[in-house]
């Protein structure tokens, strides 16, 4: 959920949070806020609503876990982020736990070599990490490596968001209709969700001074977007 940009300046940062250091100002976490031991609980619901099939793409996957839960329900999925570091780590956590899962390193806001691949595109974190430009520029690589009629089913922070966290970029509707709906894609389901962060996250939260609420296993939900789209 940090701010980034896919050129090699940006993926250069997200190398460093993956390796232990933050690359914003102001955000220090003890674990990445993203990992929380398991796929989320949404992919988890669209998985058991039969949202995913044929060849599916897990776009900017970091550590793999939706990837993992998704190859282990039989599902043929590619997992792909631009940070090598984080391919590593879903690597030794799919070896780990026994699923073939398969991933590979590429920009997603180009996914060269990848057109008209895939039956399925999930993207459980990623898009609001993008800045006005690139969220254009990403929806439109989804685009092209989406196969005609193909599933988009998408999760992201919201402009519900609590506070003014840096390198969170906050996601109103119309800014999903626009660059979804004006992308290629139809949108067929948009409402109001959750994304879950770990206990470090809520806690540098708490340190900020925002309201946020632990669950049972110390997580926190975030505002989010939950929105399903086909390809035109």
């Amino acid at each position: 959920m940090t701010s980034i940009n896919q050129d090699e300046s940006l993926i250069a940062g997200f190398e460093a949070f993956y390796n232990g250091r933050s690359p914003v100002d102001g955000m220090t976490f003890a674990a990445l806020p993203w990992d929380i031991g398991e796929p989320q609980p949404r992919v988890v619901d669209s998985a058991r609503a039969g949202r995913f099939a044929g060849r599916v793409l897990d776009s900017g996957c970091g550590l793999g876990d939706n990837t993992i839960y998704l190859t282990g329900l039989g599902h043929d999925v590619l997992g792909v982020d631009g940070a090598p570091t984080a391919i590593d780590w879903a690597r030794k956590r799919a070896r780990a736990q026994g699923v073939p899962a398969e991933f590979a390193v590429a920009d997603v806001t180009r996914l060269d070599g990848y057109e008209d691949s895939f039956d399925s595109i999930l993207d459980s974190g990623v898009y609001d990490c993008f800045d006005a430009e690139l969220r254009k520029r990403y929806i439109a690589a989804l685009c092209r490596a989406a196969r005609p009629g193909a599933r988009f089913t998408l999760y992201c922070l919201s402009d519900l968001v609590p506070g003014d966290l840096p390198g969170v970029y906050r996601i109103d509707e119309q800014i999903l209709r626009d660059d979804i709906g004006g992308g290629g894609w139809r949108i067929t389901d948009l409402r109001r969700d959750t994304f879950l962060v770990n206990q470090y996250a809520g806690n540098f939260f708490r340190e900020q001074g925002l309201a946020v609420d632990f669950d049972d296993q110390g997580r926190v939900a975030l505002p989010a977007w939950a929105v399903e789209a086909v390809r035109l």
